[in-house]
């Protein structure tokens, strides 16, 4: 019997040890209020230091309902850089129902610190209370709004990426889609271990939807939640059906010992065959959500570095002295 223990690095291993110890009661089986709690506090727990880094503001964007709540993280201070800095949306993962720019915060100041370029991260509107595709349709609206207004902040909307993880990477993937169709030219998307489908069962999933953070139950917990009844599910939701031709270039993260392996890898394959650029960078050992738990997994600040480096590589940029 496949034992995912067996495939994870020591310190993934000592990890999930001691988070099947502490007994707590798995996020599917909390209300959706007691899930959110959950989630922030775990994130919390494990994330380690924040970076500092010269401008944090918090400000709003018009979306499809009202105003949406965003977060700027910025290399250097308003007043001391005369040039419009290149700027990544990132949009946090969490099964489009638990997660915030909160718990996201550690990972963009790291980027930002290493990278040179500014990150906006969204307060997306979360199911049940808003079902799929609201989020999408709040993100896209970012993308808008910075590709148009982002010098009033002092970002260059016409270097601007996106980025996600998780739930987040399905929406930035789509976003990155939209944008070629509504004539907005994207540098790049970044995206860890996407969820591109929800109806297929890979071989990944088979061997890591147990035994994991990422189980089987959560994520039907996650797509209950998120989707409306008997809805039909379009391309949104699941890009890799999508015709990915004269999309951003690609760059994807993925986690080894993780439900969300395969999805990743075939993704890279289906923009390959489009014709788009696109470099996959697997992490061995590790599982789903590790970007965000950097005091116990050091592949996590690996990957921040990573996603720094081609960035960097992407706008040219270089990190400010601090």
């Amino acid at each position: 019997m496949f034992n995912p223990f067996d495939h994870f690095n020591d310190m993934t291993r000592a990890l999930m040890a001691n988070v099947q110890r502490t007994g707590f009661p798995p996020l599917h089986t909390l209300s959706i209020e007691q899930a959110r709690r959950a989630y922030s506090a775990s994130v919390g727990a494990m994330e380690g230091g924040r970076a500092s880094v010269p401008r944090v503001e918090d400000f709003l964007i018009p979306g499809p309902v009202g105003l949406m709540r965003a977060r700027l993280w910025a290399p250097v201070a308003r007043e001391l850089h005369a040039d419009l800095l290149p700027v990544m949306l990132w949009m946090h993962g969490g099964g489009f129902v638990v997660g915030g720019i909160d718990t996201c915060e550690a990972m963009c100041r790291s980027v930002v610190a290493q990278s040179g370029v500014a990150v906006v991260a969204l307060e997306y509107r979360l199911a049940p209370e808003h079902k799929y595709p609201a989020a999408l349709d709040d993100c896209f609206a970012a993308v808008r709004w910075l590709a148009n207004h982002g010098h009033t902040l002092g970002l260059n909307g016409s270097h601007l990426a996106v980025g996600g993880d998780s739930a987040g990477g399905n929406l930035a993937a789509s976003s990155a889609l939209m944008a070629r169709d509504a004539g907005i030219p994207l540098a790049l998307q970044a995206l860890f271990y996407p969820s591109v489908q929800s109806s297929m069962q890979t071989e990944s999933y088979q061997r890591y939807a147990q035994g994991t953070l990422l189980t089987a139950e959560l994520m039907r917990w996650f797509e209950i939640n998120a989707r409306v009844k008997d809805e039909p599910i379009d391309w949104r939701r699941e890009p890799l059906r999508a015709d990915h031709r004269g999309v951003a270039p690609a760059w994807l993260g993925l986690a080894e010992c993780d439900a969300l392996y395969d999805e990743g890898q075939l993704y890279a394959d289906k923009l390959r065959e489009a014709g788009v650029p696109t470099e996959v960078h697997v992490w061995p050992g590790v599982l789903h959500d590790f970007i965000n738990m950097k005091r116990f997994i050091p592949e996590a600040a690996q990957a921040h570095t990573a996603l720094a480096e081609v960035l960097r590589r992407t706008f040219g940029t270089t990190p400010h002295p601090s």
